[in-house]
């Protein structure tokens, strides 16, 4: 349907119906990686970020918004303007990157000393997190190359 109505639209059009298509598949995708991090860690996010200023569950939950972002920008760069096929391959390696991001936090916590997810919600800002952070990013930008 979508493809028909991009097809009827022409260039300009169809581009905004991409555009909305592809923002609506983001918006998803990093509204999971937010659960998925507060899922990962003690506490409520949406608390520690916005009531208790908790600048390392902000490190972490931003690299993980950025990571979803490269790979839905891989996604949208990968899908030659097939639009069905770039919105179904955007959620699924979107899915696939939070996968190995929340992976490797917990893969990250069992070989380090101490629990990650405790020194996520430190008031104090821990070396730790940006470590985790750089996994995010990198398994974004690994997962966003893939696609193409």
């Amino acid at each position: 349907m979508l493809a028909q109505v991009e097809s009827q639209l022409g260039g300009f059009g169809g581009d905004v119906v991409g555009a909305l298509a592809y923002s609506v598949i983001g918006i998803v995708l990093m509204v999971l990686g937010f659960f998925i991090v507060d899922w990962l860690t003690p506490g409520k996010l949406g608390e520690l970020i916005w009531t208790q200023r908790n600048r390392n569950a902000a490190l972490l939950l931003s690299s993980n918004l950025v990571g979803v972002g490269l790979i839905v920008v891989g996604a949208i760069w990968a899908s030659e303007g097939n639009l069905i096929g770039g919105i179904i391959s955007t959620f699924v390696f979107g899915v696939i990157g939070l996968g190995a991001m929340a992976v490797a936090f917990l893969i990250l916590d069992v070989i380090t000393p101490g629990k990650l997810g405790a020194l996520v919600v430190d008031e104090e800002p821990h070396p730790a997190v940006w470590v985790s952070s750089a996994m995010h990013l990198a398994l974004g930008g690994v997962i966003a190359m893939a696609l193409s």
